[in-house]
């Protein structure tokens, strides 16, 4: 589509941008905020939540002379928030790590992958749609993934491993779901490394008495008076010694309320509370399962969600959620239920709990959400790779910070060493983690599957007759069968070459063996749904019109305007979407707040 025409020299980007906080700051400057006689405000703009979304909002704020509070529940060992545990990938178009792999990106295709994911269908017209704004928001995030996002955090000293993961791979046509082309940048110190330039922005601020940390400060409330934010409310914390991602206690030792014309809401998801997750769940993906693990700390609860909501702002699209399907359970877990993703590639033959294996799009690293459709309707919670230790050595990635020591220490010579070993993370999972299956012959393997979930469900000859009929088709360089089209076409891409597909070969060669079966559970993750803002992260109430001096960003906003990915993601876009509604937000409140 078209962009409307920008005067020259301004981009439609940096407009959007502008607009949005001039429209803030007419807004709001036209409102005489109310005030309790005798009472002065406690700071310009208080700021709930200290994950990234929050830290790049306060940063935007105190860089434009803001006074900001930044409140959280947890204590400062987990600031930074989910954004610090995860693998650093982030989504751009058309960037130098793209062009030095030979790959060929738009913003046009970038627009048209988009749109095919997302699928958005509910009053994208309509202001009072749930998604009008969402839509607005897709069309500012792509424009920013293929302009200034990554010149941006260049500029703040981010940096990417140079090969270009291609994730979300789709469904099978060009204006479906799906990544046309690799688009997954994982940051070098992962997400440490993205959270880094903010939180010392911050930190600086605090020094300098611009910016004030609140931690052990749980909000119960937001304080409005004549319909328009005048503070938040909430409980001190008793003072909690938990390491990063431990659970923290929930004594309460004092209350507190705190004063500002401006509140913005920057809290996450509901990954955590698993029974909201189900309250939630959407009847397309079948029956919520009974048992997930949680790809989330504890504190990922969704509380905010209700709290704004009573506030006056309008929650949208809740029924939209990103769980992944590839979930270990943690032999050594940091919050409680404790899950890591593998990241494959795309040669692990992927079978339901009673071993049939799945049709096209449910091939690993293609549809998420499709494939968990069909796991829930197998009426299991759970699935099987199958697979040799030469693809796992070669495609097996976990997700998370800690699971990447390589990536996250920036340590180059470990990471070279993958070049001739599994990585360590793997390998320990295959010996200690409670999911993995490991044999030398297919009724062994067959033996152990049954063994570990005690429902002998899995048949030998079945198993055995669906992995030769695969096997078959590796005789020649053309098929019939989808998911060996897919290998050799992730063959085809350098990087996938390099670092993610292993080279094609039979499931029962035993030069590639061991054998293993790897049982995958359903993960939490992210919500896609939230409250509803406009493109200044202004919260939009039940009349479509902004609550005055309240904003929202980051998961707990659908990462902009209730649902910035419709039904579905491209990958790298979570991060992303902090840091873009986070800036979002925090300028356009800092405009609104300007004297």
């Amino acid at each position: 589509m078209e962009h409307p025409i920008a005067p020259a020299g301004i981009t439609r980007r940096r407009a959007l941008t502008v607009t949005g906080g001039m429209l803030a700051g007419a807004a709001l400057a036209g409102h005489a905020f109310p005030a309790v006689a005798g009472e002065s405000q406690d700071a310009d703009v208080i700021v709930v939540g200290h994950g990234l979304a929050g830290l790049v909002a306060t940063a935007e704020l105190a860089a434009a002379g803001r006074k900001v509070l930044l409140l959280d529940q947890e204590p400062e060992a987990s600031l930074g928030g989910q954004a610090f545990w995860s693998f650093g990938g982030l989504f751009f178009v058309d960037s130098e790590e793209q062009r030095l792999m030979g790959v060929k990106d738009t913003h046009d295709l970038a627009w048209q992958d988009w749109l095919g994911s997302a699928g958005f269908d509910r009053g994208v017209a309509d202001p009072a749609g749930q998604d009008h704004w969402a839509y607005k928001w897709a069309e500012a995030y792509v424009d920013f993934a293929s302009g200034e996002k990554r010149s941006w955090l260049a500029g703040l000293g981010v940096q990417w491993f140079p090969i270009v993961g291609w994730a979300e791979r789709g469904g099978g046509l060009a204006d479906g779901h799906g990544n046309s082309v690799p688009r997954f940048h994982v940051t070098w110190g992962t997400g440490p490394a993205v959270v880094e330039p903010f939180e010392k922005k911050v930190r600086a601020a605090v020094a300098a008495g611009k910016a004030g940390f609140r931690f052990r400060h749980r909000v119960d409330g937001i304080v409005t008076t004549g319909g328009a934010v005048t503070g938040v409310r909430g409980a001190v914390l008793e003072p909690s010694g938990a390491a990063r991602g431990k659970p923290s206690s929930r004594t309460v030792i004092g209350e507190f309320e705190l004063r500002a014309p401006v509140v913005v809401v920057t809290s996450g998801g509901i990954g955590a509370n698993h029974d909201l997750v189900r309250q939630n769940w959407p009847a397309r993906l079948g029956t919520p399962p009974k048992t997930m693990v949680t790809g989330v700390p504890a504190h990922v609860d969704g509380r905010m969600l209700a709290i704004t909501e009573r506030a006056g702002g309008r929650i949208v699209n809740p029924d939209r959620m990103w769980h992944y399907t590839e979930g270990l359970r943690n032999y050594d877990p940091i919050w409680p239920g404790h899950g890591i993703r593998i990241l494959p590639g795309p040669s692990s033959m992927w079978f339901d709990a009673t071993g049939k294996r799945f049709g096209t799009p449910d091939i690993p690293g293609y549809d998420t959400l499709h494939t968990l459709g069909s796991i829930t309707a197998s009426g299991y919670d759970y699935s099987w790779f199958v697979t040799t230790q030469k693809i796992i050595a070669k495609e097996f990635a976990l997700s998370g910070s800690e699971q990447n020591p390589d990536l996250t220490n920036k340590n180059v010579w470990q990471l070279l060493s993958r070049i001739w070993q599994t990585p360590e993370p793997i390998e320990k999972f295959k010996k200690n983690g409670a999911d993995f299956v490991v044999a030398t012959t297919l009724s062994e393997l067959v033996a152990g599957m049954n063994k570990l979930t005690g429902d002998n469900l899995i048949d030998l000859a079945r198993l055995k007759a669906q992995i030769e009929a695969r096997d078959r088709e590796m005789d020649n360089p053309y098929t019939k069968d989808v998911q060996v089209m897919g290998i050799r076409n992730a063959l085809s891409y350098i990087g996938d070459s390099l670092s993610r597909t292993a080279p094609a070969h039979k499931i029962l060669d035993p030069s590639a063996g061991p054998l293993i079966a790897v049982r995958l559970n359903v993960l939490t993750r992210k919500t896609l749904g939230g409250l509803q803002t406009d493109l200044s992260g202004r919260v939009l109430g039940v009349s479509g019109e902004p609550v005055p001096g309240l904003y929202a960003a980051g998961e707990v906003a659908g990462f902009g305007g209730g649902g910035v990915h419709g039904y579905r993601s491209l990958e790298g876009t979570f991060l992303g979407g902090c840091l873009f509604s986070g800036r979002q937000a925090g300028r356009a409140a800092a405009a609104a707040t300007a004297t």
